[in-house]
């Protein structure tokens, strides 16, 4: 026992203590709170204490400090842990808000629930509380760019009009390339997925090379009419117009949604289309490519084949593509427009 540690038990302690120890319903931290106190009363030291409850010396020491001052209630409940707060009043509340949404903390560009609780002298949790009930959350930020094109609205009725109201006789077709796709290999072999633990995969590559995937979604069945090229010239994209040109039905006009990349508007290029007049091209809004379908199906074959993926050459690479559009192909999705032009055009009215 630690030398000054006297423990007396009190009338009728023991015997609610012992009923704690051996009852079968008890918490286990109270069995062996009461354990300690029990052993200490009966003479055993710390070190016969510690073999027979698992604790260290120092929790053998704060409980029978506790019983010696608040007796066996005492064991039973905790005592208050941290620092006290008191509830914010409205004007702190107000003092909060105001702060997080007009003002900056020192040496950096937003509060944090503990820079602003040591600010405002309230408890994180609080912080926590007030910025939820006022919908803040400065630790967040949303990018955004909008479009400058002085024919912004004149494009977008165009575009969304060919989306829900696709002209008799033809095709609308969303084109657009997907550039410098790399093909990465992995610096070393990755683990798989098991239970409790994602798989692994090294943060550092190594680059073997870059393709150009020219992709035309064809908007009302959804199929893609797509390839694989080195480089993404005028006479590339010309070489794959002649591409759509060959499958299509010759009878129908094709309407090709383009996005403003240099490339679609070079002289060739428009010798090309003035010989083959059915091809009509529709270029999207600047800073607006968001509009353009197409953009939708690289999205989710970057995120489903590429970000994970292993490619040791090029070829590789181009196999993989080539096997996930076969695979939409398969099964494809008719592509549905559901955002009106006019709420479109207000949101950007308002923006500006």
């Amino acid at each position: 026992m630690r030398e000054g540690v006297e423990v007396r038990l009190r009338p009728g302690d023991r015997e609610r203590l012992e009923g704690v120890v051996f009852g079968r319903k008890s918490p286990q931290h109270h069995v062996w709170r009461a354990r300690i106190v029990l052993m200490t009363a009966d003479g055993a030291g710390t070190m016969a204490i510690r073999a027979a409850t698992g604790k260290g010396k120092p929790t053998i020491w704060r409980w029978q400090a506790r019983y010696m001052q608040d007796g066996a209630d005492g064991l039973f409940r905790d005592a208050p842990r941290g620092r006290a707060f008191t509830a914010a009043s409205p004007e702190q509340i107000a003092a909060v808000v105001e702060r997080t949404l007009h003002e900056d903390p020192p040496a950096a560009t937003h509060w944090t629930l503990r820079s602003m609780a040591k600010a405002s002298g309230l408890a994180p949790s609080t912080i926590h509380r007030i910025w939820h009930e006022h919908g803040l959350k400065p630790h967040r930020v949303e990018t955004f760019k909008l479009s400058n094109d002085p024919k912004f609205v004149e494009k977008v009725r165009d575009i969304v009009g060919l989306y829900v109201n696709p002209p008799e006789h033809a095709l609308v077709l969303s084109v657009d390339e997907k550039s410098q796709i790399q093909a990465l290999d992995r610096t070393q072999p990755g683990l798989p997925m098991k239970r409790g633990r994602g798989a692994t995969m090294t943060h550092d590559y190594k680059r073997h090379g870059t393709t150009t995937l020219f992709a035309a979604l064809d908007v009302k069945a959804g199929t893609v009419i797509s390839q694989c090229m080195l480089r993404h010239r005028a006479a590339e994209f010309i070489r794959f117009l002649r591409l759509v040109d060959k499958p299509t039905p010759p009878e129908l006009d094709l309407h090709l949604i383009l996005g403003n990349y240099a490339t679609h508007k070079t002289e060739a290029v428009k010798r090309w289309l003035a010989r083959h007049p059915r091809f009509h091209v529709h270029f999207t809004p600047t800073s607006a490519s968001w509009i353009n379908a197409v953009e939708g199906l690289f999205a989710t074959l970057t995120k489903r084949r590429l970000k994970r993926g292993v490619f040791r050459s090029v070829i590789e690479l181009n196999q993989a593509i080539r096997a996930y559009l076969a695979a939409h192909n398969a099964d494809p999705k008719p592509f549905r427009w559901t955002a009106p032009a006019d709420t479109i055009i207000g949101k950007h009215q308002r923006g500006k």
